[in-house]
């Protein structure tokens, strides 16, 4: 009896000590954010501002930095560029998830080796050649340049994904299907596709993650500041040492986005969430 209370208590506080550690970065980002009083960085522990007021979303809407446009012009980029690559990178790794899942072809198996290659090697080790590419082509310095790049990197891990859950399409559906005169292409958009939206949900939403707050490359490919992304910025942020509430103000603000991104594509996430479950 007095190891099974004990048992329970310990469990109790690694739970609230659990929680503390993922809710107190986003408690201590929220009451700086909202700190007006905090010029630098906090020099002392506070459980809430000093000097509330909405002063600093204010300057970080009208520009997060002296050098960048306004926040709408950034956060427009942003999704341009990120929705851009999670578009491409479903559209395209969903017709390769499924070729590698249900057809049969010379060098399949080596074909998704590369795949997973692709997704397993570092985006520094990329650098290099991707520029040389993207200076070919002549989008070195463009947007267009960017979502190629995330697209790049984003597609391997949506094929990678999306097969997993093309592979469990029952085969009884696509041959009832052929049966009554599908093709290929009807059997893959009317069978497969509905059935895997959960899971091409899933491989958009982290694609979206991939292509929002990546910077390294972006840095590397855009030359102008007014192409510069949200991610971007925000790790100029911190570079150049800006004031932790301007800081928490545009990681606030960047978050949101994202937010609204899980919400539009929770009901396809908890249904595959609860079919993974019945299957098991």
């Amino acid at each position: 009896m007095g190891r099974r209370l004990l048992a329970r208590i310990g469990l109790r506080l690694g739970l609230v000590l659990a929680v503390v550690f993922a809710v107190g970065p986003l408690w201590a980002m929220g009451y700086m954010a909202f700190d007006e009083s905090i010029t630098a960085f906090p020099k002392r522990f506070r459980i809430w501002p000093e000097e509330f007021g909405l002063g600093l979303f204010d300057r970080i809407w009208e520009a997060p930095m002296a050098w960048a446009p306004s926040f709408l012009r950034v956060l427009g980029t942003s999704l341009l560029v990120a929705g851009s690559a999670a578009l491409v990178s479903v559209a395209v790794g969903a017709s390769m998830a499924y070729a590698f899942a249900r057809l049969r072809f010379p060098g399949r198996s080596s074909g998704m080796f590369v795949v997973l290659l692709g997704a397993l090697l570092p985006p520094v080790a990329l650098l290099t050649p991707l520029f040389v590419l993207l200076r070919d082509l002549g989008v070195e310095s463009s947007n267009i340049g960017l979502i190629i790049v995330y697209t790049g990197f984003s597609l391997p891990l949506a094929v990678w994904i999306m097969r997993s859950s093309f592979i469990t399409v029952p085969h009884d559906l696509s041959e009832a299907a052929y049966l009554d005169g599908a093709g290929e292409f009807q059997v893959f958009r009317r069978v497969a596709l509905p059935l895997a939206m959960p899971t091409i949900a899933v491989a958009a939403l982290l694609s979206f993650l991939i292509g929002y707050s990546e910077f390294a490359m972006g840095w590397l490919i855009v030359q102008s500041n007014s192409d510069a992304t949200l991610a971007m910025v925000a790790w100029a942020a911190l570079f150049e040492n800006a004031p932790w509430g301007r800081v928490a103000a545009l990681a606030i603000l960047m978050s949101l986005p994202v937010v609204a991104v899980f919400l539009l594509l929770h009901r396809f996430l908890i249904q595959g969430w609860s079919l993974g479950t019945i299957s098991e």
